[in-house]
């Protein structure tokens, strides 16, 4: 089964910046969307930016304009830029291949105001 590895993640103060990365994803499907979710503590897990296979992107409307998605289909990485970071943003970060059903084991980013 196909292992996805999420790195990145950290500690920041409100404004900052984070970039996460994910490795792994199933490059043999043609079809492929690419998520990354995210689980505040005490909530629950909620999609925060997906990305097809050709690009297109869907962001949940507390990132908009300030988190980018992106993937190097040659080298089975999605990103995740994450720009003008708040303390909301805080949570574990967990990367989803939709054609395999599978999950990474999370990355921590913690926002402090």
């Amino acid at each position: 089964q196909v292992q996805l590895v999420e790195s990145g993640g950290g500690s920041v103060r409100a404004g900052g910046s984070l970039r996460l990365s994910c490795a792994g994803f199933a490059s043999s499907l043609e079809i492929n969307v690419m998520g990354w979710y995210r689980q505040p503590p005490g909530g629950q897990r909620a999609m925060v930016a997906t990305i097809t296979t050709g690009g297109l992107t869907n962001y949940a409307d507390s990132v908009k304009g300030r988190f980018t998605i992106s993937r190097d289909n040659a080298k089975n990485t999605v990103d995740l830029q994450m720009d003008n970071l708040k303390p909301e943003d805080t949570g574990v970060y967990y990367c989803y291949d939709y054609g395999m059903g599978t999950w990474g084991q999370g990355t921590q980013v913690t926002v402090s105001s």
